[in-house]
């Protein structure tokens, strides 16, 4: 595949002419599409959802053969040395198996080239994986394990049943010895205590004799066994040494270019992150192909968007033709080399807003405070950002040092109790622990909700490569429970109660957006959703037990959406 085969497809409709470019390059974690993105993006689609070249299953038609996959494609508004304005295209991954297509990129390196050394090693760990079947599916093996199987459990109950003999014959010499200590002289006791002694003598030999001829009989069959599984074993270990290698020699074929000509391996540019060394299918998304095609073909980046396209996999949210930031785990620490001396867009997140509503506090005693959290102002400092409910709560109560009991995310607005001694801090924290809490949260949602009521059981776990998203993981997620209750539809909107009944991060926007809770986020949900002025989660009712006087507390806060 020749990288400098141009990819550009050039802007044709005249009107782009009055957008202003920008003077800076996107933060490619946080944005909102520039017009030129949201026209290349439109463009995209299109040929998406006319091309016949693409022989790929997104989960668009009932009618396509295959696995569903949906995917993530990305534009990259470039200008060319004649300063005339295009767009590159490309998709994170590969399209039906492969790399090649003339619409897009190409990859960073291309491991699917013929007769590459990819292609060659995997052939021999297909191989090493065929051959790990064959012995796992041999049928002497089969048979072999299923004899030991029913052998080990024969000789365990001829064992047992033996032992139990031995017993009764050890009670029935103990009832002897007994009767005849009463009966016999010492004489006559003596020589019949010799014979109950060779009796025992003789049961603990054939025990030891039935034993040894099973432990025999098994251990030759396990010898044999042995020799399949020391096979095995040693094809799995080659398998991994295998693998290992080609990995790192993938690795070592990544290199990312930037703007001043430098250049990184996908090894170093990982060695100095947490994780040490390369994620699985790092270098594979759109957003480092796009530059890296620009970078070589001297093209000058000017904005960025990525989109997904097709059905969302069964444990993140994504929708169908949605824009979506560049993902943190993998192509952060790439994008970080490869921006290196372009100006980018500030981090938005890390941008001190103007000052939020003021802290409304509904109640407080000697134990605790209530307040009402304006939505945009977090709960606790961040790095950049000092402005929170513990700030404003320190500066207001003086000596008394704000104890968090619980969070509500930034754009989330509704109660908060905050402590004023640890004795009530433990107190209350104890209560969410063990969920004697009892909250509620209303929430305006996307669209219109069919049911009345119900309960979403979701388990959720940290998307480790995309933080601070969730996902849905029936395999090591948390229990994760919300009972909800429509209070009022509107035309493309749904106002709805929820019950959160267990505390997990994001779980009502999670259980909100994802297709298999309710499957409409929140409006404003700019993780799981669309950006909006705000987020319309609010929480509205807050009740625990009061850790001084016992009683039962209520709280609410209107909503005012």
């Amino acid at each position: 595949m020749d990288y400098h085969q141009s990819r550009i497809s050039y802007f044709l409709d005249t009107s782009i002419n009055e957008i202003a470019l920008p003077e800076r390059f996107t933060f490619p974690f946080y944005y909102e599409p520039h017009p030129l993105t949201r026209i290349a993006a439109t463009e995209l689609q299109h040929y998406l959802e006319t091309q016949t070249d693409l022989d790929h299953n997104f989960g668009l038609s009932p009618d396509m053969e295959g696995n569903v996959i949906g995917k993530m494609f990305g534009v990259l508004v470039v200008q060319d040395n004649a300063g005339k304005l295009g767009y590159l295209s490309a998709f994170s991954g590969k399209l039906a198996g492969t790399n090649d297509y003339q619409k897009f990129v190409p990859p960073v390196f291309d491991m699917l080239v013929e007769n590459s050394f990819f292609l060659k090693e995997q052939e021999v760990i297909n191989n090493i994986n065929n051959r790990i079947t064959e012995i796992s599916t041999d049928e002497n093996y089969e048979r072999l394990k299923l004899e030991i199987e029913q052998l080990s459990a024969q000789s365990s109950i001829e064992i047992s049943a033996f032992k139990k003999q031995l017993k009764d014959n050890k009670d029935d010499r103990k009832k002897l010895r007994e009767a005849w200590a009463t009966t016999l002289n010492q004489e006559d006791y003596a020589l019949a205590e010799a014979d109950l002694v060779k009796q025992s003598l003789r049961d603990k030999h054939e025990l030891k004799a039935l034993t040894n001829r099973w432990e025999h009989q098994l251990g030759e069959m396990r010898i044999r066994l042995e020799q399949f599984e020391a096979d095995i074993e040693a094809l799995k270990n080659e398998r991994k040494e295998r693998s290992a290698a080609l990995q790192q020699q993938l690795f070592r074929q990544y290199v990312f270019l930037n703007k001043e000509g430098k250049s990184k391996s996908l090894q170093d540019i990982f060695s100095a992150t947490p994780f040490g060394k390369p994620p699985s299918a790092a270098g594979e998304c759109a957003m480092p192909k796009l530059l890296q095609y620009a970078f070589v073909n001297q093209f000058t980046p000017i904005a960025m968007a990525e989109f997904w396209w097709g059905a969302a996999p069964k444990s993140e949210i994504r929708k169908h033709k949605h824009f979506y930031p560049a993902c943190t785990g993998k192509c952060k620490p790439i994008l970080a080399h490869m921006l290196e001396g372009m100006l980018v867009d500030e981090d938005p997140l890390l941008r001190s807003p103007e000052k939020v509503g003021e802290l409304d506090i509904i109640y407080q005693d000697d134990a605790f405070v209530i307040v009402n959290k304006p939505a945009g102002l977090r709960s606790v400092p961040g790095v950049t950002i000092q402005d929170s409910v513990y700030t404003r709560l320190k500066h207001q109560l003086g000596d008394i040092e704000p104890l968090m009991v619980h969070r509500l995310d930034m754009d989330t607005s509704g109660l908060l109790v905050v402590a004023k001694t640890q004795a009530a801090h433990k107190h209350i924290q104890r209560q969410f622990l063990q969920r004697t809490v009892s909250k509620r949260y209303t929430a305006l949602l996307s669209k219109v909700i069919d049911g009345a009521e119900g309960e979403i059981d979701l388990p959720l776990a940290p998307d480790l490569f995309n933080r601070p998203r969730q996902l849905v993981c029936f395999t090591s997620g948390k229990k994760s429970v919300t009972r909800w209750k429509v209070v009022a539809r509107y035309d493309a909107m749904t106002k709805i109660d929820f019950w959160p009944l267990t505390g997990r991060t994001h779980q009502l926007r999670m259980h909100s957006a994802h297709e298999l809770g309710l499957n409409a986020p929140i409006v404003g949900d700019d993780l799981y959703g669309t950006a909006a002025e705000r987020m319309y989660l609010h929480a509205a009712h807050l009740e625990f037990t009061h850790p001084l006087s016992k009683q039962r507390m209520s709280f609410d806060a209107a909503v005012t959406f």
